[in-house]
């Protein structure tokens, strides 16, 4: 009886460890969202001294029988830096955000998400994590990381990463190189300059690029070989043109904020899913733009506001949206809408905003609604 007894129990344990193993990552999500919801990103980072670097030391294992063998050097799996917490109903993640931390702790080898946001970090020693190889989420930013502090090779071995956070730090260029595996990168409020055409090599399964408020001058064809990307922020940088060539698979292009005057004939076409293009406080005239520069069937939204447009473009039919205010413009030429105005033909457009402009009211002609006929809102 007492044999069945312990039998029964030790299978019972063994279900009860398989049920925790498979809903770890269930437990981790539902953790995270909770505490999404209860806080949100600071983007007003630290600024200290130059901090002492870090040699990783690793505590003992707790007392136990001797084995044979030589003396493991690393921290056991199930171990947890007495700086971060790793909640034991998910084990895969290890929260070190917001502990005014100035180096990198040891991460466990079973890790897949780890938080080191909102510290006073300048430095990514070389070999960093290249215990913990898979990892998936890595989140760095708001601290104060420079390029020239970084292992050259630290992010090579993650061959699982898929979203890299490090916003809000003092890089000057982009981390390279990085784990093809990458889905989101997260680099705006840097010091970055220049993108080189090799910087985001290989990275084809990047699907969004966020890059914004940096100092970059100049991105070559560095976006042309991310067959994925849906999403590229390059907003709030010091660009006088637009990139060498957009992917395919592009749906959102932001670019406003920046020194940008002219767009080579037929350049957004070649993203046949484009829907949104950000452009407002440039320097675009109409000079710089080919008769059919936005006349893209894919795109919704354009928003071409606070540049020196004296002219309405001319627009596809399906354009939802058209942000046009803070311009030069001083007629309303109907053509820039529908080419032919009748029952049957007319414009998809449902806001259009014309005010801050140099057109009057008197100037809409009078087959406006007919060609307007969805729009709910117009502003001159």
């Amino acid at each position: 009886m007492h044999w069945a007894t312990i039998l029964i129990i030790a299978g019972l344990c063994r279900a009860s460890l398989g049920q925790y193993n498979e809903e770890e990552d269930l437990a981790w999500l539902q953790y995270y969202m909770r505490q999404s919801r209860m806080s949100s990103y600071n983007y007003m980072p630290y600024y200290e001294d130059e901090n002492t670097p870090y040699v990783y030391s690793y505590l003992p294992a707790p007392d136990t029988e001797p084995e044979p063998g030589p003396e493991p050097q690393q921290a056991p799996s199930w171990q947890c830096p007495q700086e971060c917490d790793c909640p034991p109903n998910f084990s895969s993640a290890m929260y070190c955000d917001t502990r005014n931390l100035r180096y990198l702790p040891f991460v466990p080898s079973r890790m897949k998400y780890v938080y080191f946001q909102n510290n006073r970090i300048t430095a990514i020693q070389e070999g960093a994590f290249d215990n913990a190889t898979e990892l998936e989420w890595l989140a760095l930013h708001n601290n104060q990381i420079s390029s020239e502090k970084m292992g050259k090779k630290v992010f090579a071995k993650l061959k699982s990463l898929e979203r890299l956070y490090m916003n809000n730090n003092n890089l000057t260029k982009v981390p390279s190189p990085l784990p093809r595996t990458l889905r989101e990168l997260h680099l705006s409020y840097n010091q970055i300059s220049k993108v080189p055409s090799n910087a985001l090599e290989g990275l084809e399964n990047l699907t969004a690029l966020y890059l914004s408020h940096n100092y970059i001058f100049e991105m070559g064809a560095s976006l042309k070989a991310l067959k994925s990307l849906i999403l590229a922020d390059l907003s709030y940088n010091h660009l006088r043109k637009v990139p060498d060539g957009l992917p395919m698979a592009l749906e959102q292009l932001y670019l406003e904020y920046n020194y940008i005057n002219t767009i080579p004939d037929d350049y957004f076409k070649v993203s046949p899913k484009l829907l949104y293009v950000r452009m407002s406080h440039n320097g675009l005239t109409n000079q710089g733009l080919s008769t059919n520069t936005f006349n893209s069937s894919s795109i919704l939204e354009l928003d071409l506001s606070y540049n020196r447009l004296q002219k309405i473009p001319r627009v596809s039919t399906n354009l939802e949206n058209l942000y046009l205010q803070g311009n030069q413009i001083n007629e309303f030429s109907i053509s820039s809408f529908c080419t032919v105005v009748d029952v049957m033909n007319y414009s998809r457009l449902q806001v259009l905003r014309l005010d801050g402009n140099e057109i009057k009211r008197n100037a809409v002609p009078p087959d406006a609604p007919l060609c307007l006929r969805r729009a709910t809102i117009i502003e001159i």
